[in-house]
């Protein structure tokens, strides 16, 4: 039933813009204007150490963050106050969570991995205010935060157990004939993990921005019957609240669960 209702608004949209459209000459739509890096202050071109829209929101995203877990719970209140329980909040869950995936033994790593989700979450809340930027719907921002993930979960492999760490690539429990094509398949799956971690995470904020802006020129062409893409916005926009929360989550729940493969690597 939900299908049927969003392709018949779906036609709706298409039909109204098709027959019902004002005539705006040279009107384009371009989605993925909103992802462009731009220099700060009117530089006229861009280097390493240039400043831009990424750095700015970046730091507007460590800013959030700050406040939040440390300002906001400075008093450390008896009755707690709505910042302070919203921190108090993310800081009981991720701490379940890590527990929960990689045990005891993962706990040293709950100020890293509680880093990871906040500023994915508070990146991805902030790129849904009009006229922000998305950090984190950039490739070079989320590679960063995924090989941060694999190096540091092959680094502590090897520390805690060797060579033994290797054991991870190995099936013990199938047939010896089909050891080495496993450990084959099982090498090649650890070193896409960083691949699949960053572009799981970029793609769907992209994703949703995209069809956000896609709408929103809808609601620019069609003149009398714009409220029918506005509908759309907001409904995608909720969806996108959704997204964002469940982004972080799916990025740090998969780094515990590399990380508890490089506590106990066994099968």
């Amino acid at each position: 039933m939900g299908k049927l209702i969003f392709g018949a608004a779906f036609l709706l949209v298409l039909a109204s813009g098709l027959f019902f459209a004002p005539a705006i000459p040279g009107l384009q739509i371009h989605p993925t204007d909103q992802f462009l890096v731009k220099p700060l202050g009117g530089a006229a071109e861009l280097n390493f150490y240039t400043p831009t829209n990424v750095t700015l929101w970046m730091g507007l995203a460590i800013v959030a963050i700050f406040t939040l877990m440390v300002l906001g719970s400075a008093k450390r209140a008896i009755v707690p106050s709505r910042i302070q329980s919203v921190a108090e909040l993310a800081y009981g869950f991720i701490y379940k969570m890590v527990e929960d995936v990689t045990g005891k033994d993962g706990l040293k790593f709950f100020p890293y991995i509680m880093t990871l989700f906040m500023f994915i979450l508070t990146a991805n809340m902030l790129g849904l205010i009009p006229g922000s930027f998305t950090t984190t719907s950039h490739f070079a921002v989320t590679a960063v935060l995924a090989m941060l993930v694999f190096v540091t979960v092959t680094v502590t492999g090897f520390v805690l157990h060797g060579t033994k760490f290797l054991g991870l690539f190995w099936v013990g429990s199938a047939p010896l004939a089909l050891r080495p094509v496993l450990a084959i398949i099982e090498l090649i799956s650890y070193f896409v993990r960083p691949v699949s971690h960053c572009i799981r995470l970029a793609g769907n904020v992209m994703a949703g921005h995209a069809v956000l802006k896609v709408f929103a020129g809808f609601a620019g062409a069609l003149g009398l019957f714009s409220f029918l893409p506005i509908f759309a916005i907001t409904a995608v926009y909720a969806l996108e609240v959704l997204v964002a929360f469940i982004q972080a989550y799916v990025f740090t729940i998969l780094t515990c669960v590399y990380l508890k493969d490089a506590l106990h690597p066994s099968h």
